[in-house]
Order: C-alpha cells, then structure tokens, then sequence
C-alpha cells in the first residue's frame, strides 16, 4: 500500500516539480468542472427562483463537498474505473510529462467552451484528454482499455436517454397527478422539494466528478513518487478537501454563464418541472456512482430538461440552443483527445 499521507507527498512537490505542476493542472480542470458542471446541480432552482444564488452557491459547496467525502469512503467504482481505462505504465517520467499535456488540453477546451457559455462536460474533456495522451504515451491503442472504456459509453446512454425518458416520464405523472390540487399551493411545496434536490444533486455530482478527477490527481501522485499505475492506495482525506475547493471555486466565479444557459436558455420551467428535471436527473446519477458509471452530471442534467420541457410540448425546448449544446458535446470526445494527443506528443519530445 503506498503511503499519500499530506506528511509523505508534501516534501516530493517540493523536490520534484513534475508532481505540483500535475496537481496544479490537476486542480485547475476541478476549477474548470466547477465552472461547467457543478453548476448544473443549481441551475434549475436558481432559474425557478426557488433559491437566491448566493444560497444555492453555499448550498452546492456544502453538498459538492459531502458528496465527494462521503461517497469516496463508500464506494470508489468511478474513480476504478477512470484508472483503468488508460494506461499510462512505463517509463515514470514520461507518463507524467503526458498526463501534465492531457490536464492542460482539458484547460483549454473547457476555458473556451466557458467563455462561449456552452456546457459542455468536463468529465467526458477528462476522459478524452488522458485518453489521447495514453495513446500517444503507448504509441498506439495499447493506450487505451476498451473494456473499462466502454463504461463511458454505457454512461453516455444512461446520461441522454434515461435522463431524457425520466424527465419526460415524470413530468406527464405529475401533470396529471397534479391536475386536481390548487396549482399556488403545490408550486410552493415543489418549490421547497427543489431546494431540497438541487442539494442532493449536488452531492451526487461530488460524488461523480469527484471522484473522476481524484482518481487523476492520484495517478500523477503515485507516478511522480515512482510507483507503477497498479499501485494500491487509499484516497486521502487532504486530497478530497482540495479537489473539493477548486470545485467550490470553479462554480462562484464562472457558474454564473452555465446556469444562465441550462437554466434559463433550454425551456423555461415551473418550480415543479425544475424539481422533476432535477430528480430524474439525480437518479441517473446515483445509478452511474452505484454501478461505476463515468456519467456526464451536465449531459444528464440537460436531457432531463429537455425531457420535461418535451412533455410539455416539444415547442417549449430552445431546440436552436440544444444544437449548439449537443455539437459541444459530439466535439468534445475527438477535440480533447486530438488536443491530448498531441500535446502529448509536442511535450514528451520538449521535456
């Protein structure tokens, strides 16, 4: 068992620059997932006006950090399976030279895909960008774990069409469910409700995303103190609480762009729809921590508004907006793996 107690890695960042740049890199994709999908977990309350910003901000910082420290104690199938799709094994210092070209192609696609207010998902840039740079590392698709990869595919099912069928499936329950109560009394109640799930999306969005990227910053942890990729190791407490941090920061600065677009930009939705679309998408998620799913909290999120928004009348879904949504998600698979790719490449032979 490797010892990644704070007492050991501390004086190695110090001794070796190759692992704080990682962590550096590491963190700024957390600030970037922040920014992109930690939003989503509040979008629809926000939107609503269930909740004030600065609330739901506070809310999804105590609940994003539970999630990831809570459920990592439980259950660590996701980040399993992130470090097993790719193989990064080898030569020590190279792997890491093409880790460090994977986090810094994440940063660049999720800041442009930020600064356009497009959410495209982090999880699936992270996945493609060490994909790519595995590949690259192992000269060919030796790189790469089909078996274990294939988990993203699956999640990508779970993500668009489960999440869009929830969405759907519930709301028209509910509508009819709802059609003989008072619509002001059962808009406040579904108005707490939603408060109430924005958080626990919140906490299963923690304990996704979390996980994926604790899972990378690890990998580059035990590399950098010169151990193989099947290292056997325990996630650190310190760890969780700076993986937890950059994901707080990531949604108080750059949350605003994202949760104007899934919010506001898709469908325009009543305090019960947001609370369908939020516990649909909630349930697709506790299935992917459940099972080990690498699901994508944004594509999941967004189809289950798309799904409510359908159930309604397929009119009331900005389908123009959900274009320009699902091109960034088609392109992100290729674009951060060609990024990751060659940057891996361009930085193996540089350093």
């Amino acid at each position: 068992m490797v010892d990644v107690s704070l007492e050991t890695v501390l004086p190695q960042i110090t001794q070796q620059p190759a692992l704080l740049i990682i962590l550096i890199l590491c963190m700024g994709t957390l600030f970037m997932n922040g920014a992109h999908d930690a939003s989503n977990a509040i979008a629809t309350a926000i939107a609503t006006k269930s909740i004030r910003p600065k609330a739901a901000l506070i809310l999804a910082a105590i609940c994003n950090f539970l999630g990831v420290t809570l459920a990592t104690f439980i259950s660590t199938a996701v980040a399993k399976t992130m470090l097993t799709m790719v193989n990064f094994s080898g030569n020590s210092h190279a792997a890491l030279i093409a880790l460090a070209a994977a986090m810094v192609g994440i940063i660049i696609w999720g800041g442009a895909t930020w600064y356009l207010g497009i959410p495209s998902s982090q999880s699936h840039a992270l996945i493609a960008g060490i994909t790519g740079a595995a590949i690259a590392l192992q000269n060919g698709v030796d790189g790469d774990n089909f078996m274990e990869w294939a988990k993203v595919l699956w999640g990508l099912v779970v993500a668009a069409g489960l999440g869009f069928f929830l969405g759907w499936a519930l709301s028209k329950l509910t509508s009819k469910l709802m059609s003989n109560f008072d619509h002001r009394r059962t808009e406040k109640v579904f108005g707490r409700s939603l408060n109430v799930m924005a958080g626990v999306m919140a906490f299963l969005h923690g304990a996704q995303d979390g996980q994926k990227f604790m899972g990378v910053a690890m990998l580059g942890i035990v590399l950098a103190l010169g151990y193989g990729q099947g290292a056997e190791f325990e996630f650190p407490l310190w760890v969780m609480i700076l993986c937890s941090a950059c994901m707080l920061l990531g949604t108080a600065v750059g949350g605003k762009k994202i949760i104007k677009t899934v919010g506001m930009g898709i469908v325009h939705l009543e305090k019960w729809e947001g609370f369908i679309a939020t516990a649909s998408a909630s349930i697709c998620i506790l299935i992917s921590n459940v099972t080990g799913l690498p699901i994508s909290t944004t594509h999941t999120n967004t189809t289950a508004i798309m799904g409510v928004g359908t159930a309604h009348h397929y009119k009331a879904v900005n389908w123009g907006e959900s274009m320009n949504m699902f091109k960034a998600w088609i392109y992100t698979f290729p674009g951060c793996g060609i990024i990751g790719y060659l940057l891996a490449k361009l930085f193996i032979v540089i350093f």
